[in-house]
C-alpha cells in the first residue's frame, strides 16, 4: 500500500488523470474548471498513492456520474434543490478527492497501512453519499428529515429514506470491497483485507450520516421568492438571489461533503488501527 516514490509514476499518473478528465468533460461529467480538479486531484492519488488509491478514485467518479445520468428525467423536479448540477466543477472535485490527494501525499512522508485505510474511508463516505442522493431521489416514499423526522420534499438537505440508506450502505461497501480486493491482489494479510473492509465500510456509512445531519442543522438552505422553492444556492437556477433559510452562509455544499470525507476518513483509520 505504500510504494516508494519514482517520476514515473507520478507522470503515469498525470497522464491518466488527464484522460479521465478530457472523456469526462466530453461526456458532460466535468466542467472546465472540473477538469482541472480532477487532474490534480487524481495526479496526486494515482501518482503518489499508487494504483490501490487510483481504483477507489476511479470507482467513485466512474459509479456517481453514471448514476447522474441514471433515470435523469425523473430527478428534473428535485435538481432545482440543489446548488450544482451533475456536471462537476473544480470546488466539487476538491472536496471530493482532495482529502484523498492529501492522504496519499502524507503517506510518503509518513509511511503507514492506516493512510490507505482513511482513503477507503473518504472514498467510501462520498460513493456512500453519492449514491443515497442519486437513487434515493427516486423513492416512492417521501423522505423524513434525519433530525427530527419530520416529512420533507424529495432533495431536501437532511432527508432521509429506506431507498437512500440502502444505496448509502451498497456505495460505502462497493469501494471498501474494491480496497480489500486491491490487497489481496497484491498478496498483502489476508487480515489487513478484512479490516479494511470492515473499516472503510462503517466509514462510509458514518460520513453518509454525517452528512445528512449537516444537511439538516448547519448547511445553508434558501428560498427563491420568484419560484417558491427551496435551494442550497444563494442564486437558483432560475437567476434569482435567494433568502436564506437556515444554517450557515459558510457551510455550503461542497464544504458539507468535505468534512463527509474526512469524517468517512476519520473512522476507518481509527477502526483499522483496532482491527490491525
Amino acid at each position: 500500500m505504500v510504494n516508494s516514490f519514482n517520476l514515473g509514476q507520478l507522470l503515469i499518473g498525470l497522464v491518466s488523470a488527464a484522460g479521465i478528465g478530457a472523456f469526462a468533460y466530453w461526456r458532460g461529467a466535468l466542467t472546465r474548471s472540473g477538469v482541472v480538479g480532477a487532474i490534480l486531484t487524481g495526479t496526486l492519488i494515482l501518482g503518489l498513492g499508487g494504483w490501490q488509491w487510483g481504483l477507489l478514485l476511479i470507482a467513485f467518479f466512474a459509479s456517481s456520474s453514471l448514476l447522474s445520468f441514471y433515470r435523469e428525467r425523473e430527478k428534473l423536479s428535485t435538481a432545482e434543490k440543489f446548488a450544482k448540477g451533475h456536471r462537476r466543477d473544480l470546488a466539487q472535485t476538491l472536496a471530493n478527492g482532495g482529502l484523498a490527494a492529501l492522504l496519499a501525499a502524507l503517506s510518503r512522508v509518513y509511511p503507514s497501512p492506516l493512510w490507505f485505510f482513511a482513503c477507503a474511508g473518504a472514498m467510501a463516505a462520498v460513493n456512500a453519499d453519492t449514491w443515497a442522493t442519486e437513487i434515493g431521489v427516486l423513492s416512492t416514499r417521501a423522505p423524513r428529515l434525519i433530525t427530527t423526522g419530520a416529512s420533507v420534499e424529495p432533495g431536501t438537505s437532511g432527508g432521509v429514506t429506506a431507498l437512500g440508506a440502502l444505496a448509502s450502505f451498497t456505495g460505502a461497501l462497493v469501494i471498501a470491497a474494491l480496497g480489500s480486493a486491491s490487497i489481496l491482489l497484491s498478496h498483502e494479510n489476508g487480515t489487513v483485507a478484512t479490516a479494511l473492509l470492515y473499516a472503510s465500510t462503517l466509514g462510509g456509512i458514518a460520513g453518509s450520516l454525517i452528512d445528512s445531519l449537516l444537511g439538516a442543522s448547519i448547511q445553508a438552505i434558501y428560498w427563491c421568492d420568484y419560484c417558491n422553492k427551496e435551494t442550497e444556492s444563494a442564486i437558483h437556477r432560475c437567476g434569482n438571489p435567494t433568502r436564506r433559510l437556515r444554517g450557515l452562509s459558510v457551510v455550503n455544499n461542497d464544504m458539507v461533503n468535505f468534512i463527509t470525507s474526512a469524517a468517512g476518513a476519520a473512522v476507518a483509520s481509527i477502526i483499522g488501527s483496532a482491527l490491525l
